[in-house]
């Protein structure tokens, strides 16, 4: 815009190299005063040379009067363009995540996709992550958290992705018959069976948590302690189901509708998200927009919606049957929800199914997304939960150290 209608114009060169300090900043036309001119010249005395201090005052312009006072000074710096600022993506937020190992897993599925994060001498952790999301983008910012980091000297964790869930993963053939819940712990078997694995500490979100559950169900004696959060024991409701197969078909049709990424920003992080942390919330949403296959998903949501209940009971001791049939979770299980999760009553009756003795309940306070909202209390929450079932020894603040369970042995 021409000076005369109020413009701007770009600040004088004065770095002594002739190229602009404040390239992308602009300053309005209006002069500053003599005293701002003044302060202006000795703070750049000091840090340029006395040619560059003496240019800079002879760039300088009187005050002009206009009616009977002169123009109020304009700071220069109150006008800065922020530009080149975007929200890095949940892929590549996690350093820790990157140098992961990828391999592919044989399952009589299909193959899964799976990231080996730590020491394979080691004991084991394996994750399952939640619907529209897969090992990076749940796991990646709070395995980066410092407690974590501490954790994973000694640990080694085994990111298990659903099929077709991985990033940048292919549509899956119109043919694909896409594995049950059921079949999606089974082929965990495959998993621990590819690595060597006897025993492994399940640490899973939504549906993955549900699919771990699963497989503890199943196979007892091969899990040694788990940790769920927003995990639902029980089969989909008709609200849910008919919600989730809108989504489904939505996702087939149509591909990520505005209606597919509300319902998932809404199992995530519950109602009113964009009340909480706005960086966060625009961050998932442009994940679901960008970085998922929408026919992929959809046929995990077909899955999820269409799964049975887990036949989870808490029964007394010396009740009649309770010695040849597994009502409930043999292992310690540390039960853990947001409460501003949606979840939160569905983790109220996973944990009335569950033995009090060896099982815990916990919800934790102003969030629904809790590894990206409260990864402090959650970190310390699993850390504590390790130390008291023994896989973990802990001496001072910032020292770690695992000792050999008997269940790795």
């Amino acid at each position: 815009m021409p000076q005369s209608e109020g413009g701007y114009v770009s600040l004088p060169a004065v770095n002594g190299n002739g190229g602009a300090i404040y390239q992308s900043t602009t300053e309005p036309t209006a002069p500053p005063s003599v005293f701002e001119s003044v302060k202006r010249a000795i703070g750049h005395a000091i840090k340029s040379s006395p040619n560059d201090s003496e240019e800079l005052l002879r760039s300088e312009r009187l005050p002009v009067i206009v009616g009977g006072s002169s123009t109020m000074p304009v700071d220069p710096m109150d006008d800065i363009e922020l530009r080149s600022v975007q929200l890095q993506f949940p892929n590549s937020r996690g350093s820790i995540l990157e140098a992961c190992e990828q391999r592919r897993v044989p399952t009589d599925k299909g193959d899964v996709h799976v990231a080996i994060q730590g020491d394979t001498a080691k004991p084991a952790i394996v994750t399952y992550h939640d619907l529209g999301l897969n090992y990076a983008t749940s796991f990646a910012g709070f395995f980066n958290f410092p407690v974590m980091r501490g954790l994973l000297e000694n640990f080694c964790v085994y990111h298990v992705t659903a099929p077709g869930q991985e990033e940048g993963a292919p549509t899956l053939p119109e043919d694909y018959v896409y594995p049950t819940m059921d079949d999606l712990a089974a082929q965990l078997l495959f998993v621990l069976s590819h690595f060597g694995l006897k025993s492994v500490i399940g640490f899973g979100v939504g549906a993955g948590a549900n699919i771990l559950a699963r497989f503890a169900h199943s196979h007892p004696d091969k899990v040694g302690a788990l940790c769920l959060i927003n995990c639902v024991s029980t089969q989909s409701g008709w609200i849910e189901w008919g919600y989730q197969s809108f989504n489904a078909r939505f996702l087939r049709t149509k591909g990520m509708t505005q209606g597919v990424i509300d319902y998932l920003m809404w199992h995530h992080f519950g109602r009113n998200p964009e009340e909480r942390n706005h960086d966060l919330v625009q961050m998932y949403k442009q994940h679901f927009e960008r970085a998922v296959n929408p026919t992929n998903l959809a046929m995990l949501i077909n899955a999820y919606i269409h799964r049975n209940d887990l036949h989870l009971a808490r029964t007394p001791p010396g009740t009649p049957g309770t010695e040849t049939a597994a009502t409930t979770l043999k292992m310690p299980v540390i039960n853990i929800t947001g409460s501003l999760s949606p979840h939160v009553d569905d983790t109220v009756t996973f944990n009335g199914r569950l033995d009090p003795t060896n099982s815990s309940w916990m919800k934790i306070s102003d969030c629904a997304l809790v590894l990206e909202e409260q990864p402090a209390k959650l970190a310390e929450a699993f850390r504590l939960f390790l130390q008291g079932e023994g896989y973990v020894k802990y001496f001072r603040p910032g020292d770690w150290d695992c000792t050999q369970s008997s269940s790795f042995i």
